[in-house]
């Protein structure tokens, strides 16, 4: 089998395959002696049909898959032997790839394309600068932050009379039926006027209301009644109404119980530490916007820098093929742009750490699968989960394939830009939150 290969222009090859009747005469028998063993014909003996009948019914897909794998193999080979850094995968010429007769044919002609990698190159020193926004933690920010924790570990307190956002536990009273604690949210009744005639009231209060009308959602209706929707059209609608505790909803007291709460026992001891420590948490929150808006902008700077060229048709034709046309070219079109950007950072990044010899290790890994547990679970509201589930927790998004891969990547992401903020001047400039978030969005 004869090889060549000729250049497209600076990124691409193309790549021609000879294959001569002799490449492949062996390897055909191979195949075909295998379908012979395994053919089960009538009037023949398993294995035994003769060689001219096997010809007949496969001596063609005995060719192509004798041809087929000499291609991949003698492709992949020469790739291998010439060190050809290559992107992608290999797609067939659309010019110079001559027709096949696979019935007629005795030699094959294929060609291929391939797309190199270009070489990377950047070197940074303190000469080159990257903005950093410091957000600096204003009294307002605490007292927002404190508020939101005093109403997030608040409670339901009872009270004397209603007012427009409390919350009633009462009786509804028809006839003979009677609906004992049902729970009513002023918030959630739908009609002024009927949301209007609780106001004031006390425990023990009644007052005739139509459910259909003060109501509106059928599965809070059914909630308040204790039915299933379905039963909802079969009732009279008019009930009254017995308030039996009216409750509102309060801000938690601060003291020491609500601190061991929130940052866990004996951390915090006083309103002073209280505040310290809030403002420490804000801080490491901007912090981390703006770790994230510097690293969009190192992501930034480096691509303009490296100022890597593509081969970009081909890169959009790989994406269809390699999609199976799930995407019409159109669409590759239009998305292409962010490809390029984020397909260039990866070879960047690649080479940093190659270059620098940054390590992923199994603790960072750990670490940051670790973190993001810790906030799934503040999700559901448990600020202080037990270690050893948030452990359990971060190995099992680890042990996911798709998980894993991205925490990988994320990881090795931060090791670059930390490497990048070590060397390169930071440009700080002072910023509010509220600027930073509409830079970042």
């Amino acid at each position: 089998m004869k090889i060549t290969q000729k250049n497209a222009d600076d990124l691409t090859l193309v790549v021609t395959l000879n294959i001569q009747k002799e490449d492949y005469t062996e390897k055909r028998k191979k195949i075909l002696n295998d379908f012979k063993r395994k053919a089960d014909i009538k009037g023949f003996r398993k294995g035994m049909a003769p060689a001219s009948l096997i010809e007949k019914m496969h001596g063609r897909q005995a060719l192509l898959d004798a041809v087929n794998g000499l291609i991949s193999d003698g492709l992949n080979n020469y790739i291998t032997e010439n060190k050809l850094n290559i992107i992608g995968e290999p797609l067939p010429n659309e010019n110079d790839q001559k027709p096949i007769d696979w019935e007629n044919d005795t030699e094959f002609e294929v060609s291929f394309d391939l797309a190199l990698a270009p070489k990377v190159e950047i070197a940074l020193s303190a000469e080159d600068k990257i903005v950093y926004y410091d957000v600096e933690v204003k009294d307002e920010d605490i007292a927002k932050h404190k508020s939101n924790l005093l109403r997030q570990y608040g409670s339901l307190a009872n009270t004397d009379k209603v007012e427009e956002d409390d919350f009633i536990i009462a009786d509804l009273i028809q006839d003979e039926t009677r609906i004992e604690g049902t729970y009513i949210t002023l918030r959630s009744i739908a009609v002024v006027e009927i949301k209007n005639s609780f106001i004031g009231k006390s425990a023990g209060d009644e007052i005739t209301v139509d459910v259909n009308k003060a109501f509106e959602n059928e599965t809070d209706r059914a909630a308040l009644l204790k039915i299933k929707k379905e039963e909802l059209n079969s009732i009279n609608p008019v009930y009254n109404i017995v308030i039996k505790e009216v409750k509102r909803f309060a801000e938690a007291e601060e003291n020491q119980e609500l601190y061991n709460k929130i940052f866990g026992a004996d951390t915090v001891n006083s309103p002073e530490e209280f505040n310290a420590k809030i403002s420490e948490k804000i801080a490491a929150e901007y912090t981390q916007e703006s770790d994230y808006r510097f690293m969009l902008d190192t992501r930034e700077a480096l691509i303009e820098k490296a100022a890597i060229v593509l081969p970009e048709n081909f890169l959009k034709r790989w994406l269809f093929t390699a999609n199976d046309g799930k995407f019409t070219m159109e669409e590759i079109e239009k998305d292409f742009a962010l490809f390029l950007k984020d397909f260039r950072w990866q070879m960047i990044r690649g080479f940093i750490t190659k270059e620098q010899k940054l390590q992923v290790t199994r603790e960072h890994l750990l670490e940051h699968a670790k973190k993001i547990a810790s906030y799934q679970f503040a999700m559901y509201g448990l600020n202080n989960a037990p270690q050893e589930q948030i452990a359990h927790y971060a190995e099992s998004l680890l042990s996911n394939e798709k998980e894993g891969r991205r925490i990988y990547e994320k990881v090795e992401e931060d090791l670059v830009v930390e490497y990048v903020k070590s060397v390169v001047t930071l440009d700080r400039k002072s910023i509010s939150i509220e600027k930073l978030h509409e830079l970042t969005n």
